[in-house]
Formats: C-alpha cells, structure tokens, sequence
C-alpha cells in the first residue's frame, strides 16, 4: 500500500511517516520507481509509534520499545523501566505545571484589570529572576 493508504489507516499523518522513515523507526519497502511500500508490519509498527508518543513517550523512548518489542528473549523490567522513567518525568513535568498554575493564578488576582497602567503581570514578567542578571557576561 501507499503512503497515502497508510496514513489513513494509521492515522497518522504522511508527514510524520516521512519522518519515522528518516530517522529509521520504519523501513517501508521501495517499489522499482521509488514509491514507498507499506507492509502490514510497517501498519503494526505504525499504530503502535502513534500510541506510544500519543502516551508522551519521546522519540528515543520509541525506539527503545520497538527494540524491546521485536526481542522476543526481552524482560519485561526492561520495559517497565522505560516506562516508570517516562512516568518520573510526567510527575515533575505535573509539579512544575502546577507551579505555573499557582504563580499566574496569583497575578491574575493581584492585577485590578483596569483602565490604570499599573499591572502586577508585567510587572513580575518584567522582574529579574533571583540569581540572574540582564547584563551578559560572555567575551
């Protein structure tokens, strides 16, 4: 099938097979005028990338879990390690998210949202961070 046939039933998009076959995460078969090949193994593998990063899992998370994937000798540790990493950084990526939330959920309080120019918002944006200087100090 074509690209175009497996980006429909992938649901991906042509693009991002492109993609996944340049940095080698698939490898479509080439037809003698250099068309691209879809097997359903290519669909598999496909389907199961898509899930993968729709999970939040990186590129090179990807290529680790195809490999594990593919080895049928693979401990499941294995696996669950990639996972439990891919989980750690969810939870500080939640942490840091709320954090977020907390500061600007606080200056949107503290901003009266008037026809005055003074505004809390930009005055914290405007701010220099503890530890932090405006002045470069490279040569």
């Amino acid at each position: 099938m074509n690209i175009g046939d497996a980006a429909q039933l992938s649901g991906l998009p042509a693009k991002t097979i492109r993609y996944y076959e340049d940095i080698g995460l698939i490898e479509p078969l080439r037809a003698a005028n250099g068309y691209r090949s879809f097997r359903e193994s290519d669909l598999h593998k496909l389907a199961f990338l898509g899930r993968a990063r729709s999970l939040g899992f990186t590129i090179d998370d990807c290529r680790t879990l195809l490999t594990l994937y593919r080895d049928r000798s693979r401990a499941s540790a294995d696996v669950k390690h990639v996972a439990q990493d891919h989980l750690a950084c969810i939870d500080r990526k939640i942490v840091e998210l709320t954090e977020m939330r907390r500061t600007l959920s606080h200056l949107i309080e503290a901003c009266a949202g008037d026809d005055r120019p003074d505004c809390p918002i930009l005055a914290d944006l405007a701010a220099v961070a503890p530890g932090q200087s405006c002045v470069s100090h490279s040569n």
